[in-house]
């Protein structure tokens, strides 16, 4: 009797590791088709790519994600978080990529895997409306100024800085709308951010800020950082195709009219980026 129950137990031991092999023999493109949705983690004061508009998680991102799910036959399930815990939290495993976006950049390039670009990601500043003392770039100079934390536009706008006759005080902040709401109340001349963002803010609030033309940093763009793993290359794979078929048949350039007021002119992939 014992010997049986041994044996019974013995089998049922081999059965519970030969599934929980099978679980993981599974790339993540199958592990997100079994569990029929993408995991996607984003931050939401990024308009008008993520932003809560009336209590909804609203934006291009969820315009465009909504479509690559469609091409997947996932459903979207949206992991929100500060930006400076979204890049560590793919790297964790909370989720299955980035919807930030990002700035495609050769130090990023070595450790992500960029999807195609959505859009343009070069640098500008807003600035108040009608502060006169401001009308190009270099006119920061020995101000204060803002940026959100651990983004990409954040370092262009230090770099730069560095290039001023009389450095100006970078200040950092959790998110872009901390630094707009400083902005509006005087206590920055100045935020660095893409020009899409900016963009969108200025003809949101027009009665309040105005973009500084011209941008002052390096072309760049935007795209989505996912795992450069071998467990995720089909994933990256699908994911990459559904994008440039999303490209191909003009619903990108649909939705960079509705949230940006123009389409953007994009390479299909960045392979060296200039930042």
């Amino acid at each position: 009797m014992q010997k049986r129950f041994f044996l019974k137990a013995l089998v049922g031991a081999a059965f519970l590791v030969g599934a929980t092999a099978g679980a993981y023999a599974q790339d993540a493109l199958a592990r997100v088709k079994a569990a029929g949705s993408l995991k996607v983690g984003t931050e939401t004061a990024f308009a008008p790519f993520d932003f809560i508009d009336a209590g909804t998680h609203s934006g291009l991102n969820v315009d465009l994600y909504g479509e690559i799910g469609k091409e997947l036959g996932v459903e979207i399930e949206w992991v929100l978080l500060p930006w400076e815990g979204v890049l560590p939290g793919l790297e964790a495993g909370k989720f299955d990529i980035v919807g930030g976006p990002a700035t495609i950049t050769k130090e990023r390039m070595e450790r992500y895997r960029f999807t195609p670009p959505i859009a343009e990601a070069t640098v500008a500043l807003l600035k108040r409306k009608g502060d006169d003392t401001i009308t190009k770039p270099e006119d920061i100079a020995g101000k204060v100024v803002g940026g959100g934390k651990a983004s990409a536009q954040l370092a262009q706008l230090k770099a730069f800085t560095e290039t001023l006759p009389g450095k100006a005080e970078v200040r950092e902040y959790p998110g872009n709308n901390e630094a707009y709401a400083d902005l509006a109340a005087g206590r920055i001349v100045a935020v660095g951010n893409s020009l899409p963002n900016i963009a969108f803010v200025a003809k949101q609030r027009s009665d309040t800020f105005e973009v500084v033309q011209p941008p002052f940093g390096t072309k760049s763009y935007f795209g989505y950082p996912g795992l450069k793993d071998d467990d995720h290359k089909s994933l990256m794979d699908a994911i990459e195709a559904a994008m440039l078929k999303i490209k191909s048949d003009g619903r990108l350039a649909k939705l960079q009219e509705k949230w940006f007021g123009a389409s953007f002119e994009t390479p299909d992939l960045v392979n060296d980026p200039a930042l």
